[in-house]
């Protein structure tokens, strides 16, 4: 299991370095500068180490005066300057680059996600929380950009100081240099103990912050169902019980993480006693050779030598939690997606579809051990008004869902004028059919735009007598700016409201073919006569399906689909299903009688 984790995050490290390649050369000099602070940083300490012999009275006593060589200290003292200066000029530089880099990057990855949202089959969407998602799309980006702003530059600045500063340390003395490496395994076995216990928490930390947040999103967006069954306290004690545990795992992980900057600096502690033991042992056994420069510098290289393990230390929290959101976001990136259908061309003229539909021994299964829809077969004739009802959990949605293509048929065809779904573009196949579900959507914006939606250059006299006919005309006389009055969708429009907008958008659309599921389910009883006749009107001449519940709307319909248990039971018009006696019959007798 252990090995598949691994090979996963390896997996996900790769695709961020290929997300990365747009920005290679601009990364590249904002390193290049980087090395050169760092190095111009490693050499300051021997410039030191210079000036510190240069003003030491130690041996430049003439005739009872001290003898400094002032020239040579004013050129050191400047040599240092400009060391420090162009150090801090060059660091400032890289820093800006990578941060430049790092946030067009992020909005990169939040472009990737939004187009992949659109590419992504309903079924990802049906299956996974919509809070889980958004979590990705804003904790796991920003998390990710986060620990890639602050780890980049500080893995590239910790290997150079490294490297540079243990070549100085030889240089300027082996002896208290190998002391100093005597201290490196210890704190690389801290840091790989420490990474080993806290990566696997953060891991989990980001999979419970998405269950926190969708739980959040659920509680939002069911408050009305939440209070009318008053269920505060319920929900309150679940979202408590996601939270608790968040905090026990963040607990947990900052724990283990804050572990390594107390042991690296109790290490750091004794490495500094050691060097400075070495030191008075080398005085002592041939003070000629050892100067106090060497430990002024070396004590500099020591701090040098251990910032950088620090800095690691400090920064694994930041770096597991990038981790962990990388997994999240790419593993989410390189989620099955729809087929492409670029080399696809339209099969169809939209001018000139007669509307013929034919189902060929169709099934279907949400899951593909379990079929919901068994065996279809049925052919509708061009301009038919087809009715499917059935009892719940039937498959009549699923019917309508598969002839849009939002899911794929397990097996079977679907014909459209004699022309295969398989073979159309989704588009295509989606701009024959106008839609009015049962679950109303509308957008922030104009009651204009939403009636509208997606179409250019409406005629207004046609968009009035759909307000006419959808019985919206005089709702919209009593908004302040008519049509154009922004509405919002939560507040504005009543459900019943919501359903007319909706019924009036699939009129605008004017499709050549109409799918109505429980297309009047939140309207009134007088409104819906109204509606119903709006809709003898828009269906004539055009193959429709109907999906309802209220058989009073669909007892003029020319064929009736009757199914149960993902099968047609029943076919027929109003009239010879009654006499028929069946499942039909059953159902309007119970509506009416």
């Amino acid at each position: 299991m252990s090995k598949m984790k691994k090979k996963m995050s390896s997996n996900k490290l790769g695709s961020l370095v290929k997300a990365f390649r747009k920005y290679y050369i601009p990364f590249a000099i904002s390193i290049a500068l980087l090395i050169a602070s760092v190095v111009l940083t490693i050499l300051t300490p021997g410039t030191i180490r210079e000036l510190t012999n240069a003003i030491n009275p130690m041996g430049k006593v003439v005739g009872g005066v001290v003898v400094l060589d002032l020239d040579l200290i004013l050129k050191l003292a400047i040599k240092l300057v400009v060391y420090v200066g162009v150090s801090f000029i060059t660091g400032f530089a890289s820093g800006f680059i990578l941060n430049t880099i790092i946030q067009k990057f992020s909005k990169d990855l939040r472009r990737d996600i939004s187009a992949k949202i659109n590419k992504m089959p309903l079924n990802y969407f049906d299956t996974t929380q919509f809070g889980d998602i958004l979590s990705v799309i804003t904790n796991d980006v920003d998390t990710l950009s986060t620990s890639l702003q602050n780890s980049i530059s500080l893995l590239v600045n910790s290997v150079v100081m490294l490297v540079g500063v243990i070549i100085a340390m030889f240089i300027a003395s082996w002896q208290m240099a190998i002391v100093v490496l005597c201290s490196l395994p210890i704190m690389l076995i801290i840091i790989l103990l420490t990474f080993k216990k806290a990566l696997p928490l953060f891991n989990e930390n980001q999979k419970v912050l998405g269950e926190v947040n969708a739980t959040v999103e659920e509680n939002y967006s069911g408050q009305l169902v939440i209070k009318a069954f008053n269920a505060e306290k319920l929900k309150i004690a679940e979202f408590k019980k996601k939270n608790d545990l968040l905090g026990s795992i963040l607990y947990k992980s900052q724990a283990w993480g804050g572990l390594i900057e107390p042991a690296m600096q109790f290490v750091s502690y004794l490495t500094y006693a050691a060097v400075l033991i070495t030191a008075g042992l080398l005085i002592a056994s041939d003070p000629a050779k050892f100067d106090m420069g060497i430990i002024t510098g070396f004590i500099v290289y020591v701090s040098l030598f251990q910032e950088p393990l620090a800095q690691i230390g400090q920064a694994s929290s930041t770096i597991q939690l990038g981790t962990a959101a990388c997994n999240r976001v790419f593993d989410f990136l390189e989620k099955e997606e729809l087929p492409v259908e670029e080399q696809k061309e339209f099969l169809l003229d939209h001018s000139k579809i007669r509307g013929e539909v034919e189902f060929k021994d169709v099934c279907f299964g949400y899951d593909p051990n379990k079929l919901t829809i068994k065996h279809f077969s049925g052919k509708i004739k061009p301009g038919m008004k087809v009715a499917i009802i059935g009892p719940t959990g039937a498959g009549k949605t699923t019917l309508v869902n598969l002839l849009m293509r939002f899911y794929e048929l397990t097996s079977g065809d679907i014909l459209v004028d004699g022309v295969s779904i398989k073979d159309m573009t989704r588009a295509e196949l989606r701009d024959i059919f106008g839609m009015i579900l049962q679950e109303t959507w509308v957008i922030n914006g104009t009651l204009r735009e939403n009636i509208v939606y997606n179409l250019k250059n409406v005629d207004e006299n046609r968009l009035n007598e759909i307000l006419e006919e959808t019985n919206l005309s005089h709702f919209v006389s009593t908004l302040p700016q008519g049509i154009d009055t922004v509405i919002q969708k939560e507040s504005a429009l009543s459900a019943g409201q919501k359903q007319l907008v909706t019924i009036a958008r699939a009129m605008t659309e004017n499709a050549p073919m109409l799918i109505l599921d429980e297309a009047t389910s939140n309207v009134d009883t007088r409104t819906e006569i109204l509606i119903q006749k709006a809709m003898d009107s828009l269906t004539k001449g055009r193959t429709s399906f109907v999906i309802a519940h209220r058989l009073s709307t669909i007892k003029n319909a020319d064929l009736i689909f009757v199914m149960k248990d993902g099968n047609i039971v029943e076919t027929g018009n109003h009239d010879s299903l009654m006499k028929l006696g069946g499942l039909y019959s059953e159902i309007y007798n119970s509506q009416f009688n």
